[in-house]
């Protein structure tokens, strides 16, 4: 009766380990690839909360001051849409309230890109397969994936509860663990996203767009609630991380939702893994021929990039109208505190507290346009490095030709979404469209000219093309607590930004504009020179 039982136990252990075979080579070789990719985002992350608390004290210097910024939360339903409810008035919980929510968001862009790179890219650009080959289980390389994005969340949640221990080490603690989990949350979800589509791209979109959703029940939750009660909170992993309440008599328990939400959906990504073949998915890629006229290089590059343009046109645009009721609030925020106006002055100019707002939200939505016209861009990488530009270029397509199909949408993109964000903050704020419109054009030379160092950089070599990556991460960086830390203005110059006349209230300026889009079209010419004249990536 022993042996009968002991034996298939036994084998489900054997076959258990077997699953699990060669995790830590993978995890080595993981963290190895993310050498500087884990220490860049954590790094960055940790300077955006840990410089949170001297920005606080500069600008709301005294106990009196901090509280009645507590006090106004109560009555400014935008603002807490944006940035949640106020539980403390010291400097650790104004940090956690002010940076908290941004913070998670970021881990989990963090941790999805991290495992998608480790799962279905390796499976996509068959790597994997070749890997599988030898003594490397079914199982392996996402534990591995997943390993690596629990070290990277649990560098940063040290970075976090380190470094603002001196607010308060309990609330430190709970901020740090809360980012952590919000990161890991989104990390066993893009496992499961993983196992339903053969693209990496579509599974960082699918995963973004679920972690979007969530910041928008949080949002619409604390905008209907001045305390984080509303269901529409509680449903969103993004609005735990407020219900811990760093600093303000911490709820514990509420760590214990991460580790349910993270055992639950890293439980169904396994057992989804297990169920399929390598370089499969539950959802396959449709068949061809594909439907419609694929006759240019143009019209292939929009089959390839116009989910990613549509889903950006959506964000941009709500993000523009969630702005624009933030700015209704905007003089009720500053009230008589004269540090506070002269920050949104520095980011918005000196045109009279509203248009100055709304020039620093104009901002805000450009810095992150850069975003999209590097990844736009950047799909040129991808597509080389993955060997599907090799067959493209076999025919009677040559490489400018190739290449200039991507860029159009990249650029011609920007331009789009850039004008759905004026259209959305003109709406949600109620205002002529036109000086908003306007204002947001005058941004596009700046986003362009980082859209051209990615070019650059790719025409240079597609091992800098990833830089591109570092310099609008940095016009990011500046642009958001460069005013608040009163960066000298010679060091906010090295972003394009910086140059930008302050529009709407601001004096228009031209030459910068003309000589920012001089810069662009320059660095594009040069990188497709370049790309012209090298071998494309083996």
């Amino acid at each position: 009766m022993t042996a009968t039982t002991t034996a298939p136990a036994f084998a489900v252990r054997a076959g258990g380990t077997r699953q699990l075979a060669g995790t830590g080579t993978l995890l080595r070789f993981a963290l190895r690839r993310d050498r500087v990719m884990i220490p860049l985002w954590a790094g960055v992350i940790g300077l955006l909360v840990l410089s949170m608390p001297n920005s606080l004290e500069t600008v709301y210097s005294t106990p009196a001051e901090r509280a009645d910024l507590a006090r106004q939360m109560l009555t400014n339903s935008s603002l807490r849409a944006m940035y949640g409810p106020v539980f403390s008035d010291s400097l650790g919980g104004l940090t956690a309230w002010r940076i908290g929510g941004f913070a998670g968001v970021f881990a989990a862009i963090m941790s999805l890109l991290i495992v998608v790179r480790h799962t279905r890219d390796e499976e996509e650009s068959g790597r994997q397969e070749m890997l599988s080959a030898g003594m490397v289980g079914r199982r392996a390389p996402l534990t591995a994936a997943l390993l690596a994005a629990f070290v990277a969340n649990g560098a940063l949640a040290l970075l976090i509860a380190g470094g603002l221990a001196g607010q308060g080490g309990a609330g430190a603690l709970a901020l740090g663990l809360a980012v952590a989990g919000v990161g890991m949350v989104f990390a066993t979800m893009a496992a499961i996203v993983a196992q339903f589509t053969e693209s990496a791209r579509l599974a960082k979109g699918l995963t973004g767009g679920l972690l979007g959703a969530a910041f928008v029940l949080k949002a619409a939750g604390d905008s209907a609630t001045t305390d984080g009660s509303s269901a529409l909170t509680w449903i969103s992993p993004v609005g735990w991380l407020e219900e811990i309440r760093a600093f303000a008599d911490e709820r514990w328990w509420v760590l214990l939702l991460f580790v349910a939400a993270c055992a639950v959906q890293g439980a169904v990504a396994y057992q989804l893994a297990g169920r399929r073949d390598v370089g499969m998915s539950f959802l396959p890629t449709r068949p061809g021929p594909a439907s419609g006229r694929l006759r240019t290089a143009g019209s292939l590059a929009w089959r390839l990039q116009r989910g990613g343009v549509l889903g950006w046109s959506l964000g941009f645009l709500a993000a523009g109208a969630a702005f624009g009721g933030m700015t209704k609030g905007a003089a009720d925020l500053v009230g008589d505190n004269d540090k506070t106006r002269e920050i949104i002055e520095r980011m918005g100019g000196q045109s009279g507290i509203t248009d100055a707002f709304l020039a620093a939200m104009v901002g805000l939505l450009g810095m992150v346009a850069a975003l999209y016209i590097v990844s736009s861009v950047l799909r040129l990488h991808g597509e080389e490095t993955s060997q599907r530009a090799e067959p493209v270029l076999a025919g009677a397509v040559g490489r400018l030709r190739w290449a200039c199909g991507h860029l159009a949408i990249a650029f011609g993109g920007t331009v789009l979404i850039m004008l759905l964000g004026g259209l959305g903050l003109g709406l949600g704020y109620g205002a002529d469209l036109g000086p908003v419109l306007g204002a947001c054009l005058v941004q596009v030379p700046a986003i362009w000219t980082l859209g051209g160092l990615a070019v650059l950089l790719h025409g240079l070599s597609p091992q800098l093309a990833p830089g591109a990556w570092g310099a609008a991460g940095l016009a990011l960086l500046l642009g958001w607590i460069g005013p608040a830390l009163n960066v000298p203005q010679a060091v906010m110059n090295f972003s394009p930004f910086g140059h930008l006349p302050k529009l709407p209230g601001g004096e228009m300026a031209w030459t910068p504009v003309v000589v920012l889009t001089g810069v662009a079209v320059g660095l594009v010419g040069v990188g497709l020179g370049a790309l012209r004249r090298r071998d494309l990536a083996s």
